[in-house]
């Protein structure tokens, strides 16, 4: 079962024979879902544990802890939701390793997150925290750090790369079009995303996707929307200036489109969820034979499709490309198609014939992929990257 668990349950996933592993992991999931609602005490005891028993890991991290706690949750269910899914969580560790070099971090700090990851679990789960489950957690924190371990160890690339901003242009007053040039190349692929570190927020790394394929001079397009508490989008859209340096860091992200499928394609993007696609199309438009491509761009207004423009235009010069606007609400027709992505979309049909790719937001991928399961289109078909945060 892979699609965030058909995301959350909103599709009936097919019945097999429980297993051992399906045991392990309930009991890591009912377990995680008693000490959920406590996250912030959960992150606050995870972190006094880990710096009381590595107290260099302290370097390591930001002055203000606030945000790295959430993001600590929020990294803690992607891996639960993807416990039972080896096939799509080892590379995902594997990248999260790579990443994590960046930080200097080292193999003994890894025991050491182990034993405040148990510890703050176990002191919030209270008298529910058993042997068993304490054997079921070991277990799944033993198989993502040596995971990480690992594929950190094979790594001989740079932990990081230096960049120097060369453009900032605001696009209203929450969305900014920024391009850096790399002083080395950063081996990306169109639709993967990287992190980025700016003098504005140091430590703090904010993930951020190129709106362009790989180029020669090493310069990358970055789409950036200030969110609500996003304390580095909101920095690099206000503060940042030509000329200051940026670190980037290693690529992650499986958005890709197929070399070898006769398939057509589909695309759904949602507000800055159109910045890989254009990196993708990028790419695409080098092959000998792109496929028939349909790009669905959205947002609640006309006014969030910032850059819909550029992408009429590349469909103008692309004859194998339509791009289909679609707005939530409208004082006035605007041509656009009207409601959700997800409702839009599987307006349209199933799409089971094509290869599917999304971006946006959370909540957009979650109802858009739903819907589209529910339409009938394949779950092994649809392609995207759930795990994004500030």
């Amino acid at each position: 079962m892979t699609a965030d668990q058909l995301i959350a349950g909103d599709v009936a996933p097919p019945r097999r024979p429980a297993t051992e592993a399906d045991r392990t992991v309930e009991l890591i999931r009912t377990s995680f879902a008693l000490v959920e609602p406590m996250a912030e005490e959960l992150g606050k005891h995870f972190y006094a544990t880990l710096f009381s028993r590595a107290p260099e890991t302290r370097d390591l991290f930001p002055v203000n802890m606030e945000v790295q706690r959430s993001r600590l949750l929020r990294a803690l269910v992607h891996v639960v939701q993807m416990v039972d899914q080896p096939d799509d969580l080892v590379p995902f560790l594997q990248q999260l390793g790579r990443d994590h070099r960046k930080f200097g971090v080292l193999s003994q700090h890894y025991d050491a997150v182990g034993e405040a990851l148990l510890s703050a679990i176990s002191s919030y789960a209270g008298n529910a925290w058993t042997p068993e489950i304490e054997k079921a957690w070991t277990g799944a924190y033993g198989i993502v750090a040596d995971a990480m371990q690992q594929a950190a160890a094979a790594e001989r690339g740079p932990a990081s790369w230096m960049g120097r901003v060369v453009d900032h242009r605001r696009i209203g007053w929450d969305l900014a079009v920024v391009t850096v040039a790399a002083s080395q190349p950063v081996p990306y692929q169109a639709g993967q995303y990287v992190s980025v570190e700016t003098p504005h927020r140091p430590r703090l790394w904010r993930y951020l996707s190129p709106a362009n394929a790989p180029r020669r001079d090493g310069t990358i397009e970055f789409h950036v929307r200030a969110v609500d508490n996003g304390w580095v989008s909101r920095a690099i859209v206000a503060h940042s200036r030509i000329g200051e340096t940026w670190r980037i860091g290693p690529p992650m992200g499986r958005m890709a489109v197929p070399q070898h499928s006769e398939r057509e394609l589909l695309m759904v993007a949602g507000g800055t969820g159109v910045a890989p696609m254009k990196a993708l199309l990028d790419e695409v438009s080098r092959r000998p034979r792109p496929p028939r491509t349909q790009v669905f761009v959205g947002g609640r207004t006309w006014e969030d499709l910032y850059d819909f423009t550029s992408l009429r235009k590349l469909s103008y010069n692309f004859p194998w490309l339509d791009v289909i606007p679609v707005v939530e609400y409208e004082d006035d027709p605007s041509g656009a198609e009207t409601g959700t992505l997800a409702d839009v979309v599987t307006r349209f049909g199933a799409w089971s014939d094509h290869d599917v790719l999304v971006c946006g937001s959370p909540a957009m991928i979650r109802s858009t992929v739903s819907r589209m399961l529910v339409a009938g289109t394949p779950l092994d078909r649809i392609t995207y990257d759930p795990f994004t945060m500030d």
